[in-house]
């Protein structure tokens, strides 16, 4: 969350596990550096992909929102440069989200709200997004998504944005809102990062039919507004415009406004995200989400077949797994979970389709001893897991140095294109790194 996102340095505690599948793995032959601009830290990497076009958007450049592109498939990148609107004083900027419109207009998203400090600030928490109509070479729009007006002087909250588009170009935008930003609670340890203990958390819709130009009214998509309980709900638009949404909840005492362990669901809009499905629990029987995760759990991804894959991750007091489970059936039915890793530390966790009945899943965890990684594995609705996984960083990140709550995974004709955040090599702060690879199918 937001103030998760400013700690620079994060210690995991415990003892330190090789996560399940890995022993022996080989780590990719090389990584490209993308981040060049001044930070530290340069961290929490999102990506998106359109033919030769990698977009790569991160937290960084100067406490901004950084971006950079590759226009040969991730073998070089260009200047990395602040986006539009993100560097602004008395503000802060963080979560970014990005995505490709099928004509190629590029949507660059991301929180903006009061600078860290600023407790009698009246700016609303809120995602802006930036607009490309030139393949990321300049963006020309910036537009500031509205938000409900507050009654007695209190101010809302809001964190973590994602974005998708529909194929008809329509612009959709989840994000968490909660209505009070004074009923939000959180708690930040001396040795980790923060976490929340209660407040009005709920996952909402924002729709644009203009290309980013205007916005319509937030709506609900979690039930239970205005304690919907949840953190994050990234969502993915199919090619027949239906909209597919994981959400990360946990439940909240309506008196206390505590929350307790949470768990993921799916839903679904095909009127647009007008109404949405009754929310269906995936893996419930894997464990729970702990109060004092710190990294954004949930990922969600669809092939063209129509096959949905979700990823996320639980911890228990001994174990902490990263989890696979795809349906078949639009997402009424889900498959019995798979155990992609394992381990005492925690696992950022991706998705992203590889083919139709085929999955790339890859995680970023500590590794004992040595620091953070970041490993993938290609799974096969047939054929079961291709291959042990393949650490993709070639160098080991500083365990102490905070590397994003979230990294890019994407998928181009068979292979897997991921961007993660590290700090290699004594670095002060993180950085942020490309490669591409591609495992057997089988």
């Amino acid at each position: 969350m937001t103030l998760r996102r400013s700690a620079v340095t994060l210690v995991l505690l415990g003892a330190l596990l090789v996560p399940v599948g890995v022993a022996g793995a080989t780590a990719s032959d090389k990584a490209v550096r993308v981040s060049r601009c001044p930070g530290p830290p340069n961290a929490e990497v999102v990506q998106a992909v359109d033919g030769r076009y990698v977009y790569e958007l991160w937290i960084g450049c100067r406490r901004s929102i950084g971006f950079a592109r590759s226009v040969d498939g991730g073998r070089t990148f260009g200047p990395s440069r602040a986006v539009p609107g993100s560097h602004r004083k008395g503000l802060h900027t963080w979560d970014p989200a990005i995505a490709v419109a099928p004509n190629g207009t590029v949507y660059a998203a991301y929180m903006v709200g009061p600078a860290e400090g600023a407790s009698g600030s009246s700016e609303p928490m809120r995602p802006t997004v930036a607009v490309s109509h030139d393949h990321g070479r300049s963006f020309d729009r910036v537009s500031a998504l509205p938000v409900p007006s507050t009654k007695n002087g209190s101010r809302n909250f809001g964190d973590r944005p994602f974005i998708a588009v529909g194929p008809n170009g329509a612009v959709y935008v989840t994000w968490d809102y909660g209505p009070r930003r004074d009923e939000v609670r959180i708690v930040c340890p001396p040795s980790s990062s923060c976490y929340f203990r209660g407040g009005d958390f709920n996952a909402v819709l924002q729709k644009s039919s203009d290309g980013g130009k205007t916005w319509s009214k937030l709506s609900p998509i979690s039930p239970g507004f205005p304690l919907g309980g949840v953190y994050s709900a990234p969502i993915v638009a199919e090619r027949n415009g239906t909209l597919d949404v994981l959400y990360w909840q946990h439940r909240t005492d309506p008196k206390t406004l505590a929350v307790s362990p949470g768990r993921e669901y799916f839903t679904r809009s095909t009127d647009g995200g007008s109404t949405w499905s009754q929310p269906v629990p995936v893996g419930p029987r894997t464990g729970s989400i702990g109060l004092k995760e710190w990294w954004i759990d949930g990922s969600l991804a669809v092939d063209r077949a129509g096959t949905l894959y979700a990823g996320w991750d639980t911890q228990s007091r001994s174990r902490d797994t990263a989890w696979l489970a795809w349906s078949t059936n639009g997402g009424r039915r889900w498959s019995r979970p798979l155990r992609a890793a394992a381990s005492r530390t925690g696992h950022l966790t991706a998705v992203a389709a590889a083919g139709r009945g085929s999955v790339y899943v890859a995680w970023q965890t500590i590794v004992g001893g040595k620091g953070y990684a970041t490993f993938l594995r290609r799974y096969s609705l047939a054929k079961g897991w291709t291959s042990a996984a393949k650490r993709v960083s070639p160098a080991y990140g500083n365990p102490k140095v905070w590397p994003g709550d979230t990294f890019g995974l994407s998928t181009k004709g068979g292979s897997a294109l991921l961007g993660w955040g590290s700090a290699n090599n004594r670095q002060r702060g993180s950085q942020i790194y490309f490669t591409a690879v591609k495992l057997p199918a089988r």
